[in-house]
């Protein structure tokens, strides 16, 4: 199995993992021709789900917002999904944002784990943030 896919699966796997823990019913699109990679049932409303997988350097999370299909990069905006799901192997915890965050279809988020060395605030987003769902 090529290392991508493997990452891709293990991210997957602990977001329904986090979703199963919280209390949420999983429901997995069959086929991989979906912009987004599960069905969640969160207080009654059916929302989709599109999972990541990252390993963080202890201090900064990269979420990225696109994934590459047949060479064709797809930038995943609110019409397509309801939440960006991150699994981070460095911290083991599971990030969820909300897809008004997206735009027009971002490529990229940087969220804070630990505060910046130059106590920087302004334009940051602490990671901390982002495990509600």
């Amino acid at each position: 199995m090529a290392e991508k896919k493997r990452q891709g699966d293990i991210g997957e796997a602990m977001i329904i993992a986090e979703a199963t823990k919280r209390g949420y019913k999983v429901a997995i699109p069959l086929g991989e021709d979906w912009r987004y990679d599960l069905i969640v049932l969160r207080k009654g409303k059916l929302e989709r789900v599109q999972c990541k997988y990252t390993k963080s350097d202890g201090h900064t999370l990269i979420v990225r917002c696109r994934s590459l299909n047949n060479w064709n990069e797809i930038r995943y905006t609110s019409t397509d999904i309801d939440w960006l799901a991150v699994y981070d192997r460095t911290s083991d915890k599971c990030y969820f944002v909300p897809s008004k965050m997206l735009g027009e279809g971002r490529a990229t988020f940087n969220f804070r784990l630990t505060p910046a060395k130059n106590n920087q605030q302004k334009l940051t987003w602490l990671a901390s943030d982002f495990v509600k769902w």
